[in-house]
């Protein structure tokens, strides 16, 4: 049977494929490759995945209905979709709001309304943020809490995708998981994220911006957990469609683990073997002071056990950097 992943050029995306392959999935990969970030990035990402067998590759806009059914209408036997094609970046949504419109909220019904088609469809797991617990101040995030409050414009992109979903699986029985997904860092990585802006701004001896004097909090995942929490979504898909209940569920993806970004920027400074020069900025707007992953039920459901500390992880993704861009 065949799996679709969107965004398959993307950091997570480029990731999940390669994890499909290794477990013998044949992999359909859709992605725009646009120039929100280096498309160089990405499309090294996709060189690393089309030199694998069961992997096939179709440039396309997740958010353009014709494009993503004339993909879905070529593999009859597709019976599995990941939809991680996004625009990702809080900041950004409030330059350019509409590009979150058609990437989070178009797109979200345009791959639901091709999983309709497919006779045979028995998951479609989706990217979520943790974004959308906008303001809250209890920590750790639950999936049980209010997210009625979005404090950017991405955030409420994503939680609009997520309330189309809910609609989706009430109307038409398409089992769904939503995956909230707490700030991802690794090797092949996003070029907007803190890890790579700072040390590549490490490695050209430029300043690095510490938003609100750096008392600020995250749950960061590494790569490989957050794979695996993907992977165990897409094989554990809501009870039997044709029960009452809804089958769509919503699941945090993350450390379960608030790190202060001081710490974080000293781990990288040992890491990269520098001292970073810190040039220190208000809070953002959208921005919010911390991030805490309840995984609780992602643990009992999915059998998610994140095991990647930053210590751990960012040394390996300092390694990737320095291979990737030569320094």
């Amino acid at each position: 049977m065949t799996v679709l992943v969107t965004g398959a050029a993307g950091f997570i995306g480029s990731h999940v494929a390669a994890a499909l392959l290794d477990r013998g999935e044949r992999v359909v990969g859709l992605d725009n490759l646009n120039d929100y970030y280096d498309p160089a990035l990405k499309r090294a990402r996709l060189e690393r995945l089309q030199a694998r067998d069961g992997f096939a590759f179709h440039k396309a806009d997740a958010h353009v209905p014709e494009a993503v059914n004339e993909v879905v209408d070529r593999y009859p036997d597709m019976d599995r979709m990941i939809h991680l094609a996004a625009q990702a970046g809080v900041r950004y949504s409030l330059e350019n709001p509409w590009a979150y419109i058609d990437a989070n909220v178009h797109s979200q019904v345009t791959v639901m309304e091709a999983a309709r088609r497919l006779p045979n469809l028995r998951h479609l797991v989706y990217a979520s943020s943790s974004s959308v617990y906008g303001g809250n101040t209890k920590l750790p995030f639950s999936v049980d809490d209010p997210v009625n409050q979005p404090v950017s414009t991405y955030a409420a992109s994503k939680r609009s995708a997520e309330l189309l979903s809910e609609s989706y699986a009430h109307l038409y029985r398409l089992p769904m998981t939503g995956l909230r997904f707490f700030t991802v860092y690794g090797p092949w990585g996003r070029p907007d994220m803190a890890a790579y802006l700072f040390v590549k701004a490490m490695f050209e001896d430029r300043p690095i911006q510490v938003f609100n004097a750096g008392q600020m909090k995250r749950d960061f995942t590494y790569i490989d957990d957050i794979v695996a929490g993907v992977l165990g979504a897409l094989d554990s898909p809501p009870e039997d469609p044709g029960a009452p209940a809804r089958p769509h569920r919503l699941y945090n993806l993350g450390n379960h683990r608030s790190e202060d970004l001081r710490h974080f920027i000293e781990v990288l400074e040992q890491a990269v073997g520098k001292t970073a020069q810190k040039e220190m900025r208000e809070m953002q707007p959208g921005d919010v002071p911390a991030t805490y992953a309840d995984i609780d039920a992602s643990i009992r459901d999915l059998g998610f056990q994140p095991k990647t500390t930053i210590e751990e992880g960012l040394p390996k993704f300092v390694e990737w950097f320095r291979e990737y861009h030569g320094v």
